[in-house]
């Protein structure tokens, strides 16, 4: 919907064109209108007034729902049955019943209508989540980047547990352990063993271990031992 000012703007520069001696169908191609749409407006009043849709007036449709059949709607789906359902269960449930009050989206109008449509029942309304922290590695012994990786074995359904710790700024891995079993005195030791030969006690700065929230990597033991060699997770 183009605006009376656009409107007269671009009527006037398409007659200019015009006049000067370029075809109207072109012109108004140019223009991004149909040459239809430019005589409709000099026909009418659409270059004085204005697009008049968004102040018409439209008659109430005769199937629509009545003031009172609106707050039945609203108080039903505002029962502690209801509280916590959404209208795509409500009708069924109601339609089992012998009921029926209106379609899906009439319910759904209605609870939009009146602010109900986003968050309804005792459950807690959703909150925007802030994203995760971002690492920056300018140079060695910043941030270190660890994982646990299976390695399948010659038993079927057996495996191996690869540990293993790398520096984000130079690919190096400066630290790593095989073992038989998932256990986080393993994690802990190999942790332990890498701040001791990459000598990290001697740098005022630790570098940051960032892994992923695997159970394993986030237990007890290794928290303790992180804070213990003052290394951030």
């Amino acid at each position: 919907m183009i605006g009376l000012e656009d409107r007269r703007e671009t009527a006037r520069k398409i007659l200019k064109a015009q006049a000067s001696g370029a075809r109207l169908r072109l012109a108004c191609e140019i223009a991004g209108i149909d040459e239809r749409t430019l005589q409709r407006w000099r026909a009418g009043d659409g270059l004085v007034v204005g697009d008049g849709r968004p102040a018409a007036v439209r008659p109430t449709p005769a199937h629509a729902l009545s003031a009172q059949e609106r707050e039945e709607l609203l108080r039903v789906a505002n029962e502690p049955r209801f509280a916590d359902v959404p209208p795509a269960r409500i009708v069924p449930i109601l339609a089992d019943e012998g009921v029926y009050l209106a379609s899906e989206s009439s319910f759904a109008r209605v609870l939009r209508a009146h602010g109900q449509s986003r968050h309804r029942g005792r459950a807690k309304a959703p909150s925007a989540s802030k994203p995760p922290a971002t690492h920056i590695a300018t140079g060695p012994r910043q941030v270190w980047c660890w994982d646990m990786t299976y390695l399948p074995a010659k038993v079927a359904g057996r495996w191996f547990y690869l540990y293993l710790i790398l520096d984000l700024y130079s690919r190096k891995i400066v630290g790593w352990e095989v073992h038989d079993k998932d256990d986080a005195e393993h994690a802990a030791a190999l942790v332990h063993r890498t701040a001791l030969v990459e000598r990290i006690s001697l740098h005022k700065d630790k570098p940051v271990l960032h892994g992923d929230n695997g159970a394993t990597l986030k237990a007890t033991t290794v928290l303790a031992m992180l804070h213990w060699l003052g290394v951030k997770p």
